[in-house]
């Protein structure tokens, strides 16, 4: 019989007879007493449920490590990244030669100079947030306020303070007693208790100012210069009758009403007179002469009038007022006389219905504009000592920027006696004028303070001067109370352990008002200091006379200054910043406007660069940091519009109650511009790469060429340009690769830092996960920096041999080979955490790191050098002082500012075709070794190539 076999006739009768089979072989091996086999269908069940619970942790574990990346070492990362760019320089010392503090340090177990040691460091991402950057600002932000403003404001214009007497003084140890408290700045000098006020020149006042590299901790000092001024004696103005005798008298003081009670109670502490004016009595016809600028004078003499022993009658605005006089006296004219024209008041007059003041926003008829009449244009500072600063025992010359004529300043009462006086129905008789001064030497005092950065040889200078003709409510004291809500600010962040990258540098400069002598006398006597250390000049003047912001600043800060502009709010409008108050204006208005005024106010206007921002004459403090040495300067505040409250300027009527009530009521435009400026300062101070804009600099020369283009072309002189306009496009072009060569030099120091940070943080992270699997089996965990502490203080003494005294005790030593020994294992400690050995170099790439800052190092430095390259040592003609061939005070304009000022004036001035081509050859020269300056040095492997080539 054949066998016989069941043909399945369905995948299910395939499953059930194979099941069958199984049984059945499991029957038989159970019959012959066979172990069970292991089911076939089990083990792959078992393998894919443990696939899958491995994948489960896996997946698990990735997702704890990712979101512990996300939410923990990233933020980490990033905190103590940033902790590490408020100061890398720093950190690569203490990566390369040990912790900071004089081979000593503060951490790792390094010791102190005291032998004591400092605790383990924390972690700063950690624990704690590093005070720098935006957490920086937002704190800095939240100190300046009103109440304080107010307060300060109080205390600075509540008493005149003219340059040179016990007023001025006290308010220079006021704002030395703010630097003290705010800042806790000491005396530079020993004793560090006695009062550290220092006359210029001497061993203190100098080292004060060159050991600021040195500086580990706030200073603050006092420097009394030297220079010559005037005082007012007595002055007069009468017409005389026929008979000689006076015919009318002026009233020259101011007449304050009670309503403002600190204009009624110092209206006469200070004479209406001019600084600096010469002294004497003249007499003589009057002549009108408008604004006294170049262009009046040129119309009347092109009419007929001769200046010649005249008593010239102009009224302020146009140009600076020293120019006027200096003008005249060019003429033959016997004297000056300059007053305060309503005209000049925009819409706020009484023809228009606004009532004077105190009773309105209208002039008050007696207010007289004081101020100097140095010949600015020409130089600044002490007339006795141009170019050098003015030390008690200082050698002298006559002064050559001060007037020979005498001037007066008068109010608009005054003047339309005089007015209607040469009108075709007036008398037309002589004019007496009698100005008395004393000529001497005064003292002054400079209030400095300095807060050290961490790079020694980088200082941002910060300054507003302090003196005020009478009580300055707004010149200057505005100014100088934004400064005090800026050191306020910057005060705040001191205590909270805050060290600026830069070291920055505060100046409060005295007797601005004479012309910029303060400053002026400081720079000439740290000329080369500046000239190496400073890394830009931030300057405040008035920071409130108006409703309208304006800034001006060398083109290379233009961007910088309106980016921090825009970080501020608007101080009355919610929804704006700052920088929109540069389009406000007043909102007093009227039908009657004088035309000619309009026209200056608009040409103002378009003195602006793209970005908004103007360029930088004369008047204020930064003169001698910009003009003479080349630093890049900004200056800025709220300035008077056409539609605001009269400002009476230089007057006894600007005063802490116009300021209150007309000027900025609540204070709020003050805040608003000491937030503005202390944020310029620690913009500047604590940026990686100087936000210097080098490009728009080099854009805006072209700019500059286009106007002496424009220029030339009205005149008869032939002369090529094209030369020069290539070499500011070189410039362009070179500026344009140092753009690209500061920004990846930031972004390769950022990598490599967030690179070595991410290293530290995982085997930190690493660590702890051992120490957590220590302490489940019972075993202890120890930082490896405690314990190296824990065994240097112990092991010391343990491993030193005793030895049987004679009475047979056991004894160890305790002089001879144990301190020799002890220091011996002190300095191993030291090398192996603190100063690194050369086999025991850190394991991450300090090299890298030293490489990367040695790059932004060069980068600033060239950035640094672009405005010191329009530098020329020969200066402008007949104005050698003035070495900036970019811009300077214009020649006959004291205040505005000249761009390309010799080439311009070869045009306008002295209208000379080799001169012309002589200056453009000198600016030509000057922008081509500037363009070589700033070029990329190549990558530093081509650099060796090339020295192996050369060797």
């Amino acid at each position: 019989m054949g066998e016989f076999k069941v043909q399945p006739s369905s995948d299910a009768e395939k499953t059930r007879l194979l099941h069958i089979e199984q049984q059945l072989q499991a029957q038989a091996r159970a019959d012959l007493g066979l172990p069970r086999p292991v089911a076939t269908r089990e083990a792959p069940k078992r393998r894919r449920t443990f696939k899958v619970l491995l994948q489960a942790i896996v997946l698990s574990l990735v997702v704890a490590v990712a979101h512990r990346y996300v939410y923990v070492i990233r933020p980490e990362v990033h905190r103590e990244s940033e902790a590490w760019l408020a100061n890398p320089y720093e950190k690569l010392r203490m990566l390369e030669h040990g912790y900071p503090g004089h081979g000593h340090g503060h951490g790792h177990g390094a010791a102190k100079g005291n032998g004591e040691h400092h605790p383990h460091p924390r972690h700063p991402g950690k624990h704690q947030e590093i005070l720098n950057g935006k957490l920086a600002e937002k704190l800095f932000l939240t100190v300046p306020n009103a109440a304080s403003a107010i307060e300060a404001s109080r205390n600075y214009a509540g008493k005149p303070h003219l340059a040179g007497t016990p007023g001025d003084l006290q308010t220079a140890k006021d704002f030395l007693s703010l630097l003290q408290t705010e800042l806790g700045a000491t005396s530079p000098a020993e004793p560090a208790s006695a009062e550290p006020i220092f006359s210029a020149g001497t061993p203190e006042s100098r080292n004060a100012t060159l050991n600021i590299p040195t500086l580990d901790k706030p200073t603050a000092w006092i420097d009394v210069y030297y220079p010559v001024m005037n005082t007012p004696l007595d002055h007069s103005l009468e017409i005389l009758g026929e008979d000689g005798e006076a015919a009318w008298k002026a009233e020259l003081e101011e007449v304050a009403e009670v309503q403002d009670p600190d204009a009624h109670k110092y209206a006469e502490a200070v004479p209406t007179w001019h600084g600096l004016s010469k002294g004497g009595e003249v007499k003589g016809k009057l002549i009108y002469a408008n604004y006294g600028r170049q262009e009046d004078y040129k119309a009347l003499i092109d009419s007929g009038v001769s200046l010649n022993g005249t008593i010239v009658l102009t009224r302020y605005g146009g140009i600076f007022r020293g120019l006027k006089v200096k003008g005249a006296q060019e003429l033959g004219a016997a004297g000056v006389l300059i007053y305060s024209d309503p005209r000049d008041d925009g819409t706020v007059t009484t023809d228009n219905g606004y009532a004077t003041y105190p009773f309105g926003p209208a002039r008050n008829p007696t207010s007289v504009q004081r101020g100097s009449v140095q010949y600015l244009s020409s130089y600044p500072g002490d007339p006795t000592t141009p170019g050098h600063p003015s030390y008690e025992n200082s050698t002298r010359t006559d002064g050559g920027n001060v007037p020979g004529i005498p001037s007066l300043p008068i109010s608009w009462n005054n003047a339309r006696v005089l007015l209607k006086e040469i009108a075709e129905d007036g008398q037309n008789r002589v004019v007496s004028l009698v100005n008395h001064v004393d000529d001497k030497v005064i003292p002054i005092w400079n209030t400095m303070g300095v807060i050290p950065g961490h790079i020694k040889d980088e200082v941002v200078f910060v300054g507003n001067h302090r003196d005020a003709w009478v009580l300055g409510a707004t010149d200057p004291s505005s100014g100088t109370v934004s400064v005090h809500e800026m050191v306020r600010g910057l005060g705040a962040l001191v205590k909270k352990g805050w060290k600026p990258l830069r070291t920055i540098v505060i100046g409060s400069w005295d007797a601005e008002e004479y012309g910029l002598i303060g400053s002026t006398e400081y720079g000439e006597d740290f000329a080369d200091f500046i000239d190496k250390y400073a890394v830009a000049y931030l300057n405040l003047d008035s920071s409130v006379s108006g409703s309208r912001y304006h800034v001006g600043a060398s083109p290379s800060l233009a961007h910088f200054v309106r980016s921090v502009s825009e970080k501020v709010p608007h101080p009355t409008k919610p929804g704006l910043t700052l920088w929109d108050a540069n389009r406000d204006q007043g909102v007093l208005y009227g039908d009657k406007l004088d035309e000619e005024l309009v026209q200056m106010y608009e040409e103002d206007l378009l003195n602006a660069d793209s970005v908004g921002v103007s360029p930088l004459g004369s008047g204020s403090d930064y003169t001698v940091f910009l003009q003479r040495i080349g630093v890049a300067s900004t200056d800025g505040g709220f300035a008077s519009t056409l539609h605001d409250p009269v400002y009476h300027y230089h007057s006894v009527f600007d005063s802490q109650p116009w300021q209150e009530k007309y000027g900025d009521p609540g204070f709020l435009r003050h805040v608003a511009i000491a937030k503005s400026f202390g944020l310029q300062a620690l913009g500047l101070a604590d940026s990686i790469v100087l936000p210097l804009n080098t490009t728009h600099y080099a854009v805006e020369l072209g700019a500059y060429l286009d106007k002496v283009e424009s220029i030339a072309g009205t005149t008869s002189l032939d002369v090529d340009l094209s030369s020069l306009r290539g070499s500011i496009n070189k410039l362009q072009s070179a500026s344009l690769a140092l753009d690209k060569e500061k920004y990846k030099a930031e972004r390769d120091l950022r990598r490599i830092i967030r690179s070595i940070i991410r290293r530290r943080i995982f085997k930190r992270n690493a660590r702890k996960a051992v120490c957590a699997i220590k302490k489940v089996f019972g075993k202890k965990c120890e930082c490896p920096h405690k314990k190296a502490l824990r065994e240097q203080h112990t092991f010391h003494h343990d491993h030193v041999p005793t030895f049987k005294s004679v009475s047979g005790e056991d004894v160890k030593p305790r002089v001879g080979r144990y301190p020799g020994w002890l220091s011996e294992q002190r300095a191993e400690e030291r090398t192996r955490f603190g100063h690194y050995g050369a086999a025991d170099k850190p394991k991450f790439p300090y090299k890298r790191l030293r490489h990367a800052i040695e790059r932004l190092r060069t980068v600033n430095k060239k950035l640094v050098a672009f405005e010191r390259g329009f530098i020329h040592p020969d200066g402008i003609k007949d104005r050698e002082w003035y070495r900036h061939l970019g811009v300077a005070p214009g020649k006959w304009l004291g205040y505005g500012a000249t761009t390309f000022p010799a080439l311009t004036e070869s045009f306008t001035i002295e209208r000379n075709t080799t001169l012309a081509k002589y200056e453009a050859d000198r600016l030509k020269g000057l922008i081509d070794k500037l363009a070589d300056g700033i070029k990329p040095a190549g990558c530093p492997r081509a650099r060796n190539h090339a020295r192996s080539q050369a060797v």
